[in-house]
């Protein structure tokens, strides 16, 4: 029997259908599970997800050591990088720097603090702020909520 283009379609025999599906053993489920849980890589410290929309962010995550509720992360979902917006707090802290630097005559520290900058990282099915990304690209999440697994 051909299908509309010209393949063949396999029908399934009534004696197929008489027999029971292949059942794995409780015990070889088990052992497949451990093999294949070891093979896990990394530790998460948390899930983070959007405080408005509750969109997931990241799924692997380290969580600063001084301040538990700020998070890293090296790959995200469902961010966008402001590239043109720097956060407020440090549009203040590099006009402090500048002007600290240009007052001892220092140029050198101007072109460290330009390539110090980072960029807003907001999530993109609401557009909330969510963190920041530095210049190495990670991220860093200080307005999301956790979740412990």
């Amino acid at each position: 029997m051909e299908d509309g283009r010209g393949k063949e379609v396999v029908e399934p025999k009534p004696e197929d259908m008489d027999q029971e599906p292949e059942a794995m053993d409780p015990q070889e489920l088990d052992e497949l599970w451990d093999c294949v849980s070891k093979g896990k890589k990394g530790h998460s410290d948390a899930v983070l997800s959007c405080p408005a929309c509750f969109t997931t962010l990241c799924l692997d995550c380290q969580r600063h050591a001084e301040y538990v509720t700020q998070f890293r992360a090296m790959f995200v979902t469902n961010c966008e990088i402001k590239s043109d917006k720097l956060p407020p707090q440090q549009k203040v802290k590099q006009m402090k720097l500048k002007n600290h630097s240009k007052s001892r005559g220092n140029p050198q520290e101007d072109t460290e603090t330009d390539d110090d900058a980072y960029r807003q990282v907001c999530c993109s099915v609401c557009s909330t702020q969510v963190g920041i990304i530095d210049k190495n690209e990670v991220y860093h999440f200080f307005h999301v909520l956790p979740s412990y697994t």
